[in-house]
Protein backbone atom coordinates (compact mmCIF):
# COMPACT_ATOMS: atom_id res chain seq x y z
CA UNK A 1 0.00 0.00 0.00
CA UNK A 2 1.08 3.83 -0.68
CA UNK A 3 2.88 5.48 -3.36
CA UNK A 4 5.92 3.60 -2.43
CA UNK A 5 4.87 0.49 -2.14
CA UNK A 6 6.69 0.29 1.87
CA UNK A 7 3.51 -1.74 3.73
CA UNK A 8 3.24 -5.14 2.28
CA UNK A 9 1.85 -7.44 4.34
CA UNK A 10 0.78 -11.09 3.33
CA UNK A 11 -1.42 -14.13 4.74
CA UNK A 12 -1.41 -17.83 4.93
CA UNK A 13 -4.83 -17.86 6.08
CA UNK A 14 -4.61 -21.64 7.25
CA UNK A 15 -2.71 -22.81 4.19
CA UNK A 16 0.73 -24.83 4.82
CA UNK A 17 3.11 -21.87 5.81
CA UNK A 18 4.46 -19.49 2.32
CA UNK A 19 2.21 -21.21 0.22
CA UNK A 20 -0.31 -18.85 -0.52
CA UNK A 21 0.32 -14.96 0.80
CA UNK A 22 3.87 -14.99 -0.15
CA UNK A 23 3.28 -15.86 -3.77
CA UNK A 24 0.50 -13.85 -4.39
CA UNK A 25 2.71 -10.56 -2.76
CA UNK A 26 5.53 -12.01 -4.92
CA UNK A 27 3.30 -11.43 -8.37
CA UNK A 28 2.25 -8.35 -6.73
CA UNK A 29 5.60 -6.99 -6.04
CA UNK A 30 6.85 -8.18 -9.63
CA UNK A 31 4.60 -6.19 -11.23
CA UNK A 32 5.13 -3.61 -9.35
CA UNK A 33 1.42 -2.85 -8.28
CA UNK A 34 0.70 -1.10 -4.90
CA UNK A 35 -2.78 0.33 -3.84
CA UNK A 36 -3.95 -3.04 -4.12
CA UNK A 37 -5.92 -6.01 -2.57
CA UNK A 38 -5.41 -10.05 -3.64
CA UNK A 39 -7.90 -12.40 -2.29
CA UNK A 40 -7.71 -15.92 -3.42
CA UNK A 41 -10.99 -19.03 -2.06
CA UNK A 42 -9.46 -22.34 -2.97
CA UNK A 43 -11.93 -24.93 -2.97
CA UNK A 44 -10.32 -27.81 -4.11
CA UNK A 45 -7.06 -29.43 -4.35
CA UNK A 46 -5.36 -29.01 -1.00
CA UNK A 47 -3.48 -31.38 -0.03
CA UNK A 48 -3.65 -33.16 -3.94
CA UNK A 49 -1.98 -30.29 -5.19
CA UNK A 50 1.35 -30.29 -2.50
CA UNK A 51 2.52 -27.50 -1.34
CA UNK A 52 3.97 -26.71 -4.88
CA UNK A 53 1.04 -26.45 -6.44
CA UNK A 54 -0.65 -24.69 -4.28
CA UNK A 55 2.27 -21.68 -4.74
CA UNK A 56 1.79 -22.09 -8.15
CA UNK A 57 -2.15 -22.34 -8.22
CA UNK A 58 -1.98 -19.01 -5.82
CA UNK A 59 0.39 -17.22 -7.98
CA UNK A 60 -0.96 -17.84 -11.20
CA UNK A 61 -4.43 -17.10 -9.93
CA UNK A 62 -3.39 -13.61 -8.80
CA UNK A 63 -1.43 -13.17 -12.42
CA UNK A 64 -4.77 -14.33 -13.98
CA UNK A 65 -6.45 -11.42 -11.70
CA UNK A 66 -4.15 -8.35 -12.54
CA UNK A 67 -4.71 -9.36 -16.45
CA UNK A 68 -8.29 -9.45 -16.06
CA UNK A 69 -8.71 -5.90 -13.94
CA UNK A 70 -5.90 -4.04 -15.81
CA UNK A 71 -3.91 -1.56 -14.08
CA UNK A 72 -3.25 2.40 -14.50
CA UNK A 73 -1.24 4.90 -12.74
CA UNK A 74 -2.23 7.37 -10.17
CA UNK A 75 -0.06 10.32 -9.72
CA UNK A 76 0.34 12.88 -7.82
CA UNK A 77 -1.09 16.36 -8.75
CA UNK A 78 -1.64 19.71 -6.88
CA UNK A 79 -5.13 21.28 -6.40
CA UNK A 80 -4.97 24.62 -7.36
CA UNK A 81 -8.47 27.28 -7.64
CA UNK A 82 -7.82 29.47 -10.01
CA UNK A 83 -10.22 32.28 -9.30
CA UNK A 84 -12.04 34.98 -12.46
CA UNK A 85 -14.50 37.24 -12.90
CA UNK A 86 -17.55 35.78 -14.27
CA UNK A 87 -16.78 37.52 -17.84
CA UNK A 88 -13.40 36.22 -18.64
CA UNK A 89 -14.39 32.58 -17.63
CA UNK A 90 -15.09 31.49 -21.06
CA UNK A 91 -11.64 32.17 -22.42
CA UNK A 92 -9.93 31.07 -19.19
CA UNK A 93 -11.69 27.64 -18.82
CA UNK A 94 -10.91 27.17 -22.63
CA UNK A 95 -7.66 27.88 -22.60
CA UNK A 96 -6.92 25.87 -18.84
CA UNK A 97 -8.93 23.09 -19.88
CA UNK A 98 -6.33 22.65 -23.36
CA UNK A 99 -3.67 22.38 -20.60
CA UNK A 100 -4.30 21.39 -17.68
CA UNK A 101 -7.24 18.91 -15.93
CA UNK A 102 -9.84 21.02 -14.58
CA UNK A 103 -11.37 18.69 -12.14
CA UNK A 104 -14.38 21.46 -10.90
CA UNK A 105 -16.28 24.02 -11.58
CA UNK A 106 -17.50 26.74 -8.93
CA UNK A 107 -20.04 29.27 -10.08
CA UNK A 108 -21.17 32.44 -7.79
CA UNK A 109 -19.70 36.22 -7.97
CA UNK A 110 -16.75 34.93 -9.25
CA UNK A 111 -16.27 31.56 -11.10
CA UNK A 112 -13.40 28.94 -9.54
CA UNK A 113 -12.02 26.51 -11.76
CA UNK A 114 -10.20 23.75 -9.55
CA UNK A 115 -6.66 22.31 -11.62
CA UNK A 116 -4.73 19.46 -11.20
CA UNK A 117 -1.30 19.97 -11.70
CA UNK A 118 1.75 18.57 -11.94
CA UNK A 119 3.44 19.49 -9.46
CA UNK A 120 6.46 21.32 -11.34
CA UNK A 121 3.76 22.80 -13.82
CA UNK A 122 2.30 25.10 -10.73
CA UNK A 123 3.90 28.45 -11.84
CA UNK A 124 2.50 27.52 -15.27
CA UNK A 125 -0.67 27.92 -14.33
CA UNK A 126 0.11 31.35 -12.77
CA UNK A 127 1.69 32.80 -15.51
CA UNK A 128 -0.93 32.15 -17.78
CA UNK A 129 -3.83 32.98 -15.60
CA UNK A 130 -1.64 36.57 -15.16
CA UNK A 131 -1.47 36.86 -19.04
CA UNK A 132 -5.92 35.55 -19.62
CA UNK A 133 -7.23 37.99 -17.33
CA UNK A 134 -4.39 41.19 -17.11
CA UNK A 135 -3.87 40.46 -13.70
CA UNK A 136 -7.58 40.14 -12.59
CA UNK A 137 -7.05 37.07 -11.90
CA UNK A 138 -6.65 34.46 -8.58
CA UNK A 139 -4.32 31.40 -8.29
CA UNK A 140 -4.12 29.46 -5.39
CA UNK A 141 -2.56 25.88 -4.33
CA UNK A 142 -5.48 24.09 -2.16
CA UNK A 143 -4.51 20.69 -1.79
CA UNK A 144 -2.92 17.51 -3.66
CA UNK A 145 -4.34 14.65 -4.82
CA UNK A 146 -3.83 11.65 -6.68
CA UNK A 147 -5.27 11.26 -10.22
Amino acid sequence: MGPDARLRRSNDDGEPSGSAGRPMLEVLTGRGVSDVVAVVSRWFGGTLLGVGGLVRAYGDATALALDAAGTRALRRRLLVDVTVPVDLVGVVENRLRSSWDVVDVAYGSHVVLTLAVEPDRGGEVGASVASLTSGRGDVATVGETWR
